[in-house]
């Protein structure tokens, strides 16, 4: 039985999407957007999220250019990645392309019919890493 858990993140300028796999590794669960500090402030709010969920993994939507090559946000997203590795306890860090997944998390927050939510983009952000969580595990589940 599985008792880690996994952390995906959709990580922004501003906002980072929060998802936490179930303590099967099955699904993918939302659990919150959060709005980013200083480098002190993160380091207290990840290292609570890690040590709450017993995460010794990272799945991180990484924003590629459409031919594929790193951005200026992937390399962003990579060095924030990095500082919380180096400061934490995280065995792994899987980067997988984001592409699209701001447009299916919008299309699900469509679908649910929750437009002019003033917290929309925080909540499309943690759709995000849910999406990003999801399609992570279900590429290893099929693997395996």
């Amino acid at each position: 039985m599985i008792t880690e858990r996994i952390l995906g993140l959709d990580i922004g300028d501003r906002y980072i999407g929060i998802a936490v796999s179930d303590p099967l590794g099955m699904t993918a669960q939302p659990y919150r957007t959060y709005k980013r500090g200083t480098r002190d402030d993160d380091i207290s709010f990840f290292s609570d999220v890690i040590e709450q969920f017993n995460i010794k993994k990272i799945v991180c939507g990484l924003p590629l250019n459409s031919d594929g090559s790193e951005s200026s946000q992937s390399r962003k997203t990579q060095n924030f990645v990095n500082f919380l590795k180096n400061r934490l306890p995280i065995e792994e860090v899987i980067y997988i392309n984001e592409e699209l997944t701001s447009n299916a998390a919008n299309e699900v927050m469509d679908i649910g019919e929750i437009k002019g939510s003033k917290n929309r983009k925080q909540k499309i952000d943690t759709i995000a890493a849910q999406i990003i969580l999801t399609e992570y595990m279900n590429n290893r589940n099929r693997n395996e």
